[in-house]
C-alpha cells in the first residue's frame, strides 16, 4: 500500500493569498508561508549647490570733518568685477504616498511540519483549525524520474464532446532563485471528445531525482484537527509532517475537474456490513496498512476515519467451510497463468526492495538473498506494486533465478489516473519494454485507487484498457486491488467486472474491531466467499493480509508478536492458499500512522524455513 501522506502548498488567488507546504519534506523552501507586506513611504531630500567664491571690494570710508580747508578729490570708481551667478535647483516635488492593499491570508489545514534535529521521542501537540470558506491551494506532489525533460502536473479532464473548460491550475514562478507556486484560472478549448491535460508543468533534470510539482487541492469549510502525535525519530534533521483531518469529510480533495466541477463530498466512505449470507457473519474492515513508496523522507500516511457497525462483544463471526470447494465458472477468456491458488497454506507475500531502516533501494545481491529466503520458506509468488526502486532490474531476475512467480502492478497516485500521467506512463512503458511475461501470474492496475479517490471507476476502467493495449504481449489475467466495500458498489461492478479476470481485494482482519487474532482466518475466509459473488465467473484472491506485531488495539484486535503469530496461523489454516501475506519485513522508514502500527507488518519470520 502507498501513502502519500504529507504535504504543503502555496497559492495566490483573486480572493486571497495562501502559502505553506512542500510535499515530501525536503522541498519545504519552495512553499513557505509569507505574510509580511512592506508599505513604501516618501522622504524629501533638499540639496543646495554653491558657485566659486568672489571678492567684492568695500567702498572707501567717508572723510572726517575738519576745520581746515579741505581739498576735494574725485571718488575712486571701483573697477567692474564679474559676479558669478550661483545656480539654483528646484527641489524635487514630494511624491504622494501610494497605498498597498494587504491581502488577508486565509488559513488552510495543510500539514504542519516539525523539525527533529536529533534522534529521540518527540510529542507534537494537537491543533485545531477552522476553514470558513472553500479554498484552493497548491499541494506538492512528487515523482521519481530519470535524467531528461519531463511533463507532469496539470489538470486532467475527460470530455465527451467539444467543450470549453474553465478551471484552476497550479503555476510555478521563480524570482531570485525562489520558486513559488500559485493558483491561476485558465480557459481551455477541447476541440473534440477525449482526455486532456490542461497547463502541465515541464521540468528538466540532469540525473535521476525526485521532482516536486504543485497540484491544485481544495479544502471545504469546516473544522480540521491534527491529533497529538508521539513520534520516535532515529535519524538527524528529520522533518515530521502531521496532517489535519476533518470529521465527516476528507482532509483534502482534488480541485474540481472541468467541465462541470463537482463539490467535494461531505462524508467519508462509511464501511457498512453487507447483507449476510447463510452461515457467514461478515464484517467490513478499513483499508490499512498503506503501501508507500519512500522518498528521501517518508510521507505521513493519511489516517481516514472509519465507521464500523457495533456488534455485541459476545458475537463471534462463524464461518463453516463447505464440504466441497465452490467451483468457479469458466473465465470469460483464456488465461495463460492458470488458477491463482497455492499448493500449500502460504501462497504469496508482498515484497518491496527497500532497506527497512532507511527506505533506500536495496542492491541486487540483497534482493537475491531475500527472494532465495522466501523460496526456502515455501512461498510460490511475490506481489510487487510498481516498477520503482529497480524492481524489474533486481526483483524480477531474482524471482526467475529462484523459481518464484510474480504479481506485478501499476501504482496510481493523486497525480493522475491516466496513461498520460508521467509516473503511470513510466511504469506501463517499463513493463512493455521488459516483457518477461512468463514470470507474471497476475497484473494489478491500481492499489486502492478508487477508495483513495485517485480514480473514478470509469477512469480506472479506461486505464486498465490502455495497459492491456500497451502490454499486449501479456495474455494472463488482470485485476484491480480494492477493499470489499468498494467492490460491492454497483458503479464499481458495472465499470470493472467486464474488464478483469480476477476479483482481487485487500483484506485485513486487524481493522475489524470485533476480530481477535485467533479469529482472523474465519474472518478472511468469510470475506473471500462474499468476494466470489461480486463478478460472476471470476476467480478471487486476497492480495494483502496480515497482522501487526506492535501498535494500538482496535477493539479486541490487538497487535503484538504473539498475536501476530496466532493471526498468521489462523489465516494459513483457513485460506492461506488464496492469500498474499503482508509483508516481507517491518518498514521502519514509514510513519507509525494513527494506529501506531504501520511500521510493524513484517511477517516472513512467521513461516517455517525463513
Amino acid at each position: 500500500m502507498k501513502g502519500g501522506l504529507a504535504a504543503a502548498a502555496v497559492a495566490a488567488m483573486a480572493t486571497g493569498a495562501q502559502a505553506a507546504y512542500p510535499h515530501h519534506r525536503r522541498a519545504h523552501e519552495m512553499f513557505r508561508r509569507g505574510g509580511e507586506v512592506c508599505v513604501p513611504t516618501c522622504t524629501t531630500i533638499w540639496t543646495t549647490y554653491y558657485g566659486e567664491p568672489t571678492l567684492v571690494p568695500n567702498p572707501p570710508s567717508a572723510p572726517k570733518p575738519t576745520k581746515e580747508a579741505v581739498t576735494t578729490h574725485e571718488a575712486v570708481k571701483p573697477k567692474p568685477t564679474t559676479v558669478h551667478e550661483v545656480p539654483t535647483y528646484e527641489a524635487p516635488k514630494p511624491v504622494a504616498p501610494t497605498t498597498t492593499k494587504v491581502v488577508p491570508v486565509i488559513p488552510v489545514p495543510t500539514p504542519e511540519e516539525y523539525k527533529c534535529p536529533t534522534p529521540g521521542t518527540y510529542t507534537f501537540p494537537a491543533t485545531t483549525m477552522t476553514v470558513t470558506e472553500s479554498t484552493t491551494v497548491c499541494v506538492g506532489e512528487t515523482t521519481k524520474v530519470p535524467a531528461g525533460t519531463h511533463t507532469m502536473g496539470g489538470v486532467t479532464t475527460i470530455v465527451e464532446t467539444a467543450t470549453t473548460v474553465t478551471c484552476p491550475y497550479a503555476k510555478e514562478t521563480e524570482h531570485e532563485g525562489v520558486v513559488t507556486s500559485v493558483i491561476e484560472t485558465t480557459t481551455y478549448v477541447c476541440p473534440s471528445a477525449g482526455t486532456y491535460t490542461i497547463a502541465p508543468i515541464t521540468k528538466t533534470c540532469e540525473e535521476e531525482t525526485v521532482i516536486v510539482y504543485p497540484v491544485p487541492t481544495s479544502y471545504a469549510p469546516g473544522t480540521y484537527t491534527a491529533p497529538e502525535q508521539v513520534v520516535t525519530v532515529t535519524e538527524t534533521d528529520y522533518v515530521y509532517v502531521c496532517p489535519y483531518s476533518q470529521s465527516g469529510v476528507p482532509a483534502t480533495t482534488k480541485a474540481p475537474e472541468a467541465p462541470k466541477p463537482q463539490p467535494p463530498k461531505e462524508t467519508k466512505p462509511v464501511y457498512e456490513v453487507p447483507k449476510s449470507k447463510p452461515e457467514v457473519t461478515k464484517q467490513e474492515q478499513p483499508t490499512k496498512p498503506v503501501y508507500e513508496v519512500p522518498s528521501k523522507v517518508p510521507e505521513t500516511p493519511k489516517a481516514p476515519v472509519y465507521s464500523v457497525p457495533e456488534t455485541p462483544a459476545s458475537t463471534k463471526p462463524v464461518y463453516e467451510k463447505p464440504s466441497e470447494a465452490p467451483k468457479p465458472k469458466t473465465p470469460k477468456k483464456p488465461s495463460s497463468s492458470g488458477n491463482l491458488q497455492g499448493g500449500n497454506d502460504h501462497y504469496g507475500i508482498t515484497y518491496t526492495p527497500y532497506v527497512a531502516s532507511t527506505g533506500k533501494c536495496k542492491g541486487a545481491d540483497q534482493v537475491d538473498q531475500d527472494i532465495a529466503a522466501l523460496k526456502e520458506a515455501g512461498f510460490q509468488i511475490i506481489r510487487s506494486y510498481s516498477t520503482d526502486c529497480d524492481t524489474l532490474e533486481t526483483v524480477a531476475p531474482a524471482c526467475k533465478k529462484h523459481g518464484i512467480d510474480m504479481i506485478v502492478g501499476v501504482f496510481v497516485k493523486a497525480s493522475g489516473c491516466t496513461y498520460e500521467t508521467p509516473d503511470v506512463k513510466a511504469q506501463v512503458d517499463a513493463y512493455a519494454e521488459w516483457a518477461q511475461w512468463d514470470q507474471v501470474k497476475l497484473f494489478t492496475v491500481g492499489n486502492e485507487a478508487i477508495m483513495n479517490k485517485f480514480c473514478s471507476p470509469q477512469q480506472l476502467k479506461e486505464l486498465v484498457t490502455v495497459v492491456k493495449e500497451k502490454c499486449s504481449g501479456y495474455t494472463g489475467p488482470y485485476t484491480i486491488a480494492e477493499t470489499l466495500d468498494i467492490w460491492e458498489r454497483e458503479d464499481v461492478q458495472g465499470a470493472i467486472c467486464d474488464i478483469v479476470d480476477v476479483t482481487g481485494a485487500n483484506i485485513h482482519p486487524y481493522f475489524n474491531p470485533n476480530t481477535t487474532p485467533d479469529m482472523a482466518g474465519e474472518f478472511v475466509a468469510g470475506q473471500l466467499e462474499i468476494l466470489r459473488g461480486i463478478c460472476k465467473g471470476n476467480d478471487v484472491i486476497n492480495l494483502e493480509c496480515g497482522w501487526p506485531s506492535s501498535g494500538n488495539c482496535n477493539g479486541v484486535a490487538c497487535p503484538g508478536k504473539s498475536e501476530q503469530a496466532k493471526a498468521i496461523k489462523s489465516i494459513r489454516e483457513s485460506c492461506g492458499d488464496k492469500t498474499v501475506f503482508f509483508s516481507f519485513e517491518n518498514d521502519l522508514w514509514k510513519e507509525p500512522g494513527s494506529c501506531n502500527c504501520e511500521q510493524s507488518w513484517g511477517c516472513a519470520s512467521s513461516f517455517t524455513g525463513y
